[in-house]
């Protein structure tokens, strides 16, 4: 007669084959806990740069009239983005707007707020310990009326620098409220447009130096607020060596000129036919790269 065959579970015994099926049950837990834990971080909540300012943050671009992504807040977003795929830019920015309007409003709409800063405010509010960073620019065109055409108002722009630092601390102070501590904070100086004039000769570089000095004004007064706010500061007028009128720069087609003024030439849209104070492409990467350390070095946090 043929020998019959003992089925797995006679051969290794009850207890043998608890052991097992409890192992297996282990095994189908674990599995189903890492499916579900990938699906949750595919699925986690994004986080969010928050970019406020004027014609910079928004992108202004005088060539084609309008505002482009090709602003400093857009490169810094997708530099930010690469380590942070969850990261979403929250994009404020509106073009001519002064520290009053983004206090109070007037120039650009934003749904269910007053303002640029009501907005962000909300925003902040709404997420709270999902904003990563916030970045300002603003006071360009509170001093802006005070250079017609290519002259330079003394009174005016003291006035405007000054009135200019108490609305910053408001909107510095508003933000930082709102966001609490988790966010890096950082607003930024300014480059000097009126620094092109040099190129007129004659009285016009005289304008111009004292343009520079002036600018420095403008970024002591910021940075001051900024330091008092807990905002790091993007010295964004070193970048363009605002003070640098002592090293030669060879300019095609516009011959050898001081360094500073090289920069607003190379970086802005000054010395073309369009005399459009706005950066270009190649200015808003070098502001780009001016914030980021600030943005992305834990030493320099709120700094």
């Amino acid at each position: 007669m043929p020998r019959l065959q003992r089925s797995p579970s006679d051969r290794v015994g009850p207890s043998v084959l608890r052991r097992l099926t409890r192992a297996a049950g282990a095994a189908l837990t674990a599995c189903t806990l890492v499916t579900a834990g990938a699906s949750a971080a595919s699925a986690a909540e994004p986080t969010y740069y928050v970019s406020l300012g004027d014609s910079l943050a928004a992108g202004y671009q005088p060539d084609v009239r309008t505002d482009v992504n090709v602003s400093y807040t857009d490169l810094l977003y997708a530099t930010l983005k690469k380590s942070d795929p969850n990261l979403q830019h929250i994009r404020l920015g509106c073009s001519g707007e002064t520290t009053q309007s983004m206090i109070k409003g007037g120039i650009c709409a934003y749904d269910g707020a007053t303002s640029q800063l009501d907005a962000a405010v909300k925003f902040l509010r709404a997420h709270p310990g999902q904003v990563r960073y916030v970045t300002e620019d603003i006071g360009a065109n509170n001093v802006d009326r005070c250079l017609p055409s290519g002259g330079l108002d003394l009174m005016c722009l003291v006035s405007g620098i000054f009135s200019l630092g108490s609305d910053i601390l408001t909107i510095n102070r508003a933000l930082h409220d709102a966001g609490g501590a988790a966010p890096r904070y950082v607003g930024m100086t300014y480059y000097d447009p009126m620094l092109a004039g040099w190129l007129q000769g004659g009285t016009t570089q005289a304008v111009a130096a004292g343009s520079a000095v002036l600018n420095n004004v403008l970024s002591a007064v910021i940075t001051g607020d900024d330091d008092a706010t807990g905002f790091a500061t993007a010295d964004v007028a070193t970048a363009f060596a605002n003070n640098d009128f002592g090293d030669a720069v060879a300019l095609p087609g516009l011959g050898t000129v001081p360094r500073n003024v090289a920069r607003i030439c190379q970086w802005t849209w000054m010395c073309t036919s369009y005399r459009d104070i706005h950066a270009n492409p190649a200015g808003h990467q070098v502001i780009a790269n001016t914030f980021l350390p600030k943005l992305t070095t834990t030493a320099a946090k709120n700094r």
